[in-house]
């Protein structure tokens, strides 16, 4: 085990090495302890001071901006708050002490967070988002309202959401600016954030154009993709800047991101399972978007092989089938429990990981708890 690591904890009760995994926790995520609670107000004070930043920059005389911003401040309330959480995480557990550039760090996160969520409801051509409409559909309606036709008025709320998301992508580069300031990785930090960036617009890129071919995408690209698109800037990035803001060397910083690789790519298997096989009630979130826009998951990758699959994809493609039977293919096809085990292996090597660390057991277990959320969620 590692004795570089054992310098950077913080100081915790147990103190002792964790050589074992903590008892099997539950999906539901255990309730915050005072720091993470008075952390997570921080990151919502940060939030809001910067939405009202953005409205008072000066110079700007445009009353349809200061609509923007006043529709866009609802975007960044409440939420998961999973990136700015792991940050946290990394930051404690290599004994970081400036909280407020922690919170800073993490309100970075998850402003980026919420850009490619803006930009991604355009590339999939949503206006719906976990139940609730988008801010794009606001403009939509808005255009409705004035008589214009539906596409026009698709056009408009697109546009307006390409412009929201622009805006929060500056304030998140700013953000995470401000919060390496003062700390001697300052350069690494702003490096892991723009290369999170990268790889997420290269993870899109892969998305739209596996979409496009007729042919199946093998099981290794699809997983490369949604570690490029989602894992690195949701899991990996936010654990790595963490660290690296608390003091960590940085060798050490990469194998912690590492393992958030990991974790990552398992979320959004299991997103790609709810996506198709979970209950929209609870998830808020269609079944049936991924299968009508032909997007490539761990699921179709893994049911390539299953001739009924084929044959239900490729009737309803032109016109001869629908969805339920592409869906009931699917489920025939054994994907749905293949995906899960690929999961269960991923969060598995992660937490090896997370033991060759040399953790405390507290901060172990706040590892092991991520990892059982991802697996066990329903939303």
């Amino acid at each position: 085990m590692s004795t570089e690591l054992h310098e950077w904890k913080h100081a915790d009760p147990a103190g002792s090495k964790c050589t074992r995994p903590p008892p099997q926790s539950t999906a539901t995520k255990p309730a915050p302890d005072k720091a993470s609670a008075d952390y997570g107000q921080m990151v919502q004070r940060i939030l809001d001071a910067e939405q009202r930043a953005d409205r008072r920059a000066p110079g700007l005389n445009s009353r349809n901006y200061d609509l923007l911003c006043r529709r866009l401040a609802t975007t960044l309330d409440g939420g998961k708050r999973t990136r700015p959480h792991l940050v946290h995480v990394a930051f404690r557990a290599f004994g970081g002490r400036d909280t407020e550039a922690a919170a800073t760090l993490g309100a970075a996160f998850e402003m980026l967070h919420a850009a490619l969520l803006m930009h991604d409801d355009v590339i999939d051509r949503d206006f719906v988002r976990r139940g609730v409409p988008t801010l794009g559909a606001g403009y939509r309606d808005d255009a409705l309202t004035l008589g214009h036709t539906a596409e026009t008025a698709e056009h408009a709320g697109h546009s307006a959401s390409i412009i929201a998301g622009d805006i929060l992508l500056a304030g998140s580069i700013r953000l995470a600016a401000l919060a390496s300031a003062s700390s001697p990785n300052a350069r690494t930090i702003l490096d892991v954030v723009h290369s999170a960036l990268l790889a997420s617009a290269a993870g899109e890129l892969d998305d739209l154009v596996f979409s496009l071919s007729p042919a199946g995408t093998p099981e290794s690209e699809v997983l490369n993709m949604e570690r490029l698109k989602t894992a690195i800037y949701s899991f990996e990035a936010p654990l790595q800047a963490g660290a690296l803001l608390a003091g960590a060397p940085p060798h050490l910083a990469a194998r912690l991101g590492g393992l958030g690789r990991n974790l990552g790519t398992a979320y959004q298997i299991i997103d790609d399972v709810l996506g198709t096989f979970g209950d929209p009630e609870e998830t808020g979130k269609s079944i049936d978007s991924d299968l009508r826009s032909g997007k490539r998951t761990v699921l179709t990758a893994q049911a390539e092989g299953h001739q009924g699959f084929r044959q239900a994809r490729d009737a309803y493609s032109v016109g001869r089938s629908d969805l339920e039977s592409v869906r009931s293919a699917l489920a025939d096809s054994g994907a749905e429990p293949q995906a899960r085990a690929l999961a269960a292996q991923l969060v598995t090597s992660a937490l090896n990981e997370a033991r060759g660390l040399d953790l405390t057991p507290a901060v172990f277990g706040e590892f092991a708890a991520i990892g059982d959320h991802v697996l066990n969620r329903k939303k």
